[in-house]
């Protein structure tokens, strides 16, 4: 499919009928059709279940509802697999690259030379933001998170581009798809130069996405700025891990808002204020701080015991997930990306590699961890692997975001062009006092 095609829709098939759920309620029987996916566990559809019985189902955090189809993205955390369209992400982190993976997950298909050189210009066009928008930093303290900077600015993308909010227009929806994809890492740089006082610095489109982004980042006007490739290999890399992780709570709330006929724009900035919770995008962060209290390799045995204890409340972060139930699969490569920026420079016997690497020794091995399968996972190095790069800690989420756009625009194109989306409405269990009749304020007790 050329990226110039606009219609989102990449279905390789459909789910398949595979007989039926009887479900007994109140003495009464009710047949549930259940549907079986390309992969994955089969599916029990309720979605008549209201209209046929007069009952909900419970179900805290949907982690037994499937809230859509989709053929974007698929994980199974029991044998610790993720493949975007059909891809394994190992392969697409080692031998392609995010532009490659940004058009598979918009598009359906890995573009051939032709569609990528088109794809890639596309992006490089757009990569400039309004330049009133620079207006718009200035207002911030200078302080403020860059998060909540993040959540202003692309939230206001819409009062920009008014060409492509319309998303009723496939090929407006093309072009915001682009322009954010685009314009995402100039915003984010942008945020970081202003909260640290440095002269904003406008993209250079001579450079290759995650290259530019880094130029944008660390460049200054008063000297020359060289990438090292191998660092911008690493930004890359770390750019396609997080590029999609299936109805995620950020992604979810994408779809969410995108239900209601929100314009893109607005539905990217409630995925990254969902993102910067730390329970999702913020556990690279505490992954981080976490083996900077732990300090050195020595020292692990007292973590380890606390982390057994029940009393105690500590919790060792970036161990287990709440998918992945093996090894997540996106950490080999993070862990193979780390120890090379850490070469380059010249941290080769950094202390929080030596405790990262114990540690994942001691989980592999460890009885209770194995038992209760708690395996590193993405956010264990890459916390050290940002910091290497030269992040601050505040630009962890941020960079997350940067890169799980092309993810959240991918979900909400698909979310669009399907015929049987309907506006978000999940339901409750009403705990709360029954009907009852208004007393006067001098009447009551």
């Amino acid at each position: 499919m050329s990226s110039t095609d606009t219609n989102s829709a990449h279905h390789k098939g459909d789910a398949k009928p595979n007989g039926s759920a009887t479900l007994t309620l109140q003495n009464k029987q009710i047949e549930l059709p259940v549907y079986s996916g390309s992969v994955g566990p089969d599916v029990v559809d309720i979605s008549k279940l209201y209209g046929q019985s007069g009952a909900f189902t419970y179900d805290p955090g949907f982690t037994s509802t499937a809230s859509c189809k989709s053929d974007i993205t698929f994980i199974d955390g029991d044998k610790g697999v993720l493949l975007y369209r059909g891809y394994p992400i190992d392969q697409l982190a080692e031998n392609g690259n995010f532009l490659e993976t940004c058009h598979l997950l918009l598009y359906g298909e890995l573009p051939n030379k032709q569609e990528y050189l088109q794809f890639r210009n596309r992006v490089t066009y757009h990569t400039m933001i309004h330049e009133q928008m620079n207006k718009f930093f200035s207002g911030f303290r200078r302080d403020a998170h860059p998060m909540a900077v993040m959540v202003g600015t692309v939230g206001a993308l819409a009062a920009f581009y008014h060409d492509s909010i319309d998303i009723n227009d496939p090929v407006q929806r093309d072009l915001a798809a682009i322009r954010m994809i685009a314009k995402m890492p100039t915003i984010a740089a942008t945020a970081f130069k202003y909260s640290i006082g440095q002269p904003f610095i406008y993209p250079n489109n001579q450079l290759d996405y995650a290259s530019n982004f880094l130029y944008m980042m660390f460049a200054v006007p008063c000297e020359e700025y060289k990438v090292n490739p191998v660092l911008s290999r690493a930004m890359d890399r770390i750019f396609v891990l997080h590029a999609d992780h299936e109805q995620n709570a950020s992604t979810s709330t994408v779809r969410l808002a995108g239900s209601s006929g929100a314009n893109p724009f607005a539905c990217i900035a409630a995925g990254i204020a969902c993102l910067w919770g730390p329970a999702h995008g913020g556990a690279n962060e505490a992954a981080l701080k976490m083996l900077m209290e732990i300090g050195t390799v020595d020292r692990i045995p007292e973590f380890i015991k606390r982390a057994k204890d029940k009393n105690d409340n500590f919790r060792l972060s970036g161990f287990g997930h709440r998918v992945y139930k093996n090894y997540d699969p996106r950490a080999r490569v993070m862990q193979k990306t780390c120890k090379e920026v850490l070469d380059i420079v010249g941290v080769k016997n950094d202390p929080l590699l030596q405790v990262a690497l114990e540690l994942e020794r001691i989980a592999l091995e460890d009885e209770y961890f194995v038992e209760k399968k708690l395996y590193p996972n993405i956010d264990f190095y890459s916390g050290i692997t940002l910091k290497a790069l030269g992040f601050p800690t505040s630009m962890f989420t941020v960079l997350f975001a940067v890169a799980r756009t092309v993810g959240w625009i991918a979900q909400w194109k698909e979310m669009i062009a399907d015929p049987e989306q309907k506006i978000g409405r999940p339901r409750q269990l009403y705990i709360g006092e029954p009907q009852r009749d208004y007393v006067p304020l001098d009447l009551r007790p």
